[in-house]
């Protein structure tokens, strides 16, 4: 159908571009660990290239989804990145949660070679990424969304336009400051309830059809109340994300106590493992 690139093949990347290789489409992925790009082409299927430049060699979109503005960066820029590879008209969509910062410069960038760029961060997890049911929010042109749409609704239960460049950036950070809030008050009511000595799964299943009913609630209840917490969004990523939350409040002057604090107990919990790391205790 289509000749598409996909680079970055992590939890959330590796399944995203194995939807659109089995919707049909013609997928090159990289991935800078070289032994999962080859993995991902035995399961399902698709080429693999050794560089970002040559997977998005002739591709009419590129789609990326890395850890970070560098690891963006890297993949994007100098001889080797997919911008090289890329022909006029054709399309980058970006799908790492980074910085408005970094979406600005690489969409100058994109630019001045005669590419279109739309910076597309997801929620939903890797469960999300793995049913294909993403919430996609993405900033550029409109005539440029139009044309990525299809594509992304392969993987994704809503795809929206919500303004110019850097506007899903933005919107994800008001996703990333939403749900620091709700775990962190989630995790304090199942606290509470043991405490006092409740069934916790008989208050979930109260509480959760009223007011207090979320997402989170109904997908992470049972191992937050069972102390299962190897699995999910890494704490690591999840501070990235507040950080360029925080960052970007404090450039646009609003207030985000809540995430402050809830950010500081991340750190908290990264101090912690590395302790335990560091004396073999985990």
């Amino acid at each position: 159908m289509t000749k598409l690139a996909f680079l970055g093949l992590g939890v959330m990347g590796a399944p995203m571009a194995g939807h659109l290789q089995g919707a049909g489409h013609d997928v090159t992925v990289y991935n800078r660990t070289e032994s999962k790009a080859q993995a991902w082409s035995d399961q399902y299927g698709g080429a693999s290239a050794a560089t970002p430049r040559e997977a998005a060699n002739g591709a009419d979109f590129v789609m990326a989804c890395v850890g970070n503005d560098d690891d963006l960066r890297s993949v994007c820029l100098g001889p080797d990145g997919a911008f090289a590879g890329m022909a006029k008209g054709s399309v980058f969509v970006d799908h790492t949660t980074v910085s408005a910062k970094v979406t600005s410069e690489l969409f100058s960038a994109a630019a001045e070679l005669g590419i279109s760029f739309v910076d597309a961060p997801v929620s939903g997890g890797q469960a999300g990424a793995e049913n294909g049911v993403l919430s996609i929010m993405c900033g550029g042109e409109e005539a440029v969304f139009d044309r990525a749409l299809p594509v992304m609704e392969v993987y994704s239960k809503i795809c929206r336009r919500i303004g110019d460049s850097g506007a899903g950036q933005m919107t994800k950070m008001c996703n990333q400051i939403a749900i620091a809030g709700v775990v962190q008050g989630l995790s304090e009511a199942l606290h509470f309830a043991q405490k006092a000595g409740l069934d916790g799964k008989a208050v979930v299943e109260v509480i959760s059809q009223g007011a207090a009913g979320s997402w989170q609630m109904v997908n992470r209840n049972e191992t937050m109340l069972d102390d299962h917490f190897d699995h999910g969004f890494a704490v690591d990523w999840m501070r990235k994300d507040l950080g360029i939350c925080l960052s970007t409040a404090d450039e646009t002057g609003a207030s985000l106590p809540l995430t402050s604090l809830v950010d500081q107990f991340y750190k908290d919990v990264q101090n912690i493992s590395q302790i335990a790391n560091e004396y073999s205790i985990l």
